[in-house]
């Protein structure tokens, strides 16, 4: 087991996200007797008054008895029958209130968490080692120091409270019924009161104080944090697959771009790149197809066999190959070059259509900067 030492970084949202989703939260239970008992005393302080209005009037129907009732003993049993449920009624409409009050205090405290993790079958918690740890940690001791106080002091309040009442419990016995009842209530709304100020004031200790544990628990060690970022950037087996299926992809699209070039300008040996320009939807020419090696060849193939004009400009191929993105337009620094070579084209179909003699093939100016092989050449100059 890993000391505080050994996991000094605070745990990453990942974690986190984890942790909820195996049914773990921060949890205090003194927020939720806080709520309970402030549910219990709220419905006590609302619902006595009529309930007890309400016990009154059923016990006076029960406790009448005439002649007729007393000759048919089965009146007797349906009445019996009736202030059962009465009495049924009114634990369940309790029991609910004090229910719904105990999920709220437990979703104040920690939040919405659903997770059947927590109800699977594991092994492990019978590891009587692992218990072991578990009940001398600094949380258990924490807890178990904190009960032994909050216990102490409820107790000694109870008992202030008990022996300063003593007397008016007792001579409740010579006072009405009514009278009776109703200081009852008071009674024990008050206690509950003094027992609700204790436990709020635990909880408003209890509260941060779980959250620190909790987040105490998943601390992080610095080999936990590596072995989260790598599986987060992916394995890189499965990253070098995508990036090749990637490659793949952008070829075919490469390849079945090229018959819709207007022209495809080469390097003879290297590059490739296939550009169209369409004044209604362009601003300015784009590449729609580039390829280096054999992928080059392919294009220039392709292009070969759907009469799209093949060009040798070994400047312009590799500045374009380069600097210019797929479906991309081309670089500022180009546009004289290719405009160049566009009107070379333009000139060259007319030729072909018998409108005019054939064009000589321009020698259009690169920028050397553009030029990647001028790049060695440039710093070796500078050194």
């Amino acid at each position: 087991m890993m000391s505080d030492q050994d996991r000094p970084l605070p745990a990453s949202a990942r974690k986190l996200a984890k942790a909820r989703g195996d049914g773990q939260a921060s949890r205090s239970k003194d927020m939720s007797h806080l709520v309970v008992l402030g549910a219990g005393a709220s419905a006590l302080w609302v619902l006595t008054p009529s309930i007890v209005q309400h016990l009154k009037l059923v016990l006076v129907q029960q406790l009448s008895f005439n002649a007729s009732r007393l000759a048919n003993p089965v009146d007797m049993l349906t009445q019996l029958q009736h202030m059962s449920g009465v009495a049924l009624t009114i634990s369940v409409l309790f029991a609910g209130i004090v229910s719904a009050a105990s999920i709220g205090g437990q979703l104040a405290s920690g939040g919405w968490v659903f997770s059947l993790t927590p109800m699977m079958p594991d092994l492990s918690r019978l590891d009587p080692i692992s218990g072991l740890g578990n009940l001398v940690s600094k949380q258990q001791v924490v807890n178990v120091l904190k009960l032994l106080l909050l216990s102490s002091i409820m107790g000694w309040t109870g008992w202030v409270y008990l022996s300063n009442s003593f007397q008016e419990i007792a001579g409740l016995m010579m006072q009405p019924s009514a009278a009776a009842v109703a200081y009852l209530t008071q009674w024990l709304v008050t206690g509950l009161s003094l027992l609700l100020l204790i436990v709020f004031a635990a909880a408003v200790i209890d509260v941060p104080l779980q959250k620190y544990f909790f987040m105490d628990k998943l601390k992080m060690s610095h080999d936990e944090v590596k072995r989260e970022n790598k599986d987060a950037e992916g394995n890189p087996h499965v990253k070098s697959k995508l990036r090749a299926k990637q490659r793949e992809m952008a070829q075919r699209r490469s390849i079945s771009n090229v018959p819709k070039a207007d022209f495809v300008v080469m390097n003879p040996t290297h590059f490739a790149v296939a550009l169209k320009y369409d004044e209604a939807t362009m601003s300015a020419p784009q590449v729609i197809a580039k390829g280096a090696d054999l992928l080059a060849f392919k294009i220039r193939e392709v292009a070969n066999a759907h009469s799209v004009p093949v060009l040798q400009s070994p400047m312009l191929a590799r500045a374009l190959y380069a600097h210019a993105e797929l479906d991309q337009t081309i670089p500022s620094a180009l546009y004289s070059a290719v405009a160049q070579v566009l009107a070379y084209v333009y000139r060259l179909k007319a030729a072909m259509r018998g409108q005019g003699p054939l064009p000589q093939q321009p020698d259009p100016f690169v920028p050397p900067e553009l030029d990647p092989l001028n790049k060695p050449l440039a710093a070796g100059a500078d050194a």
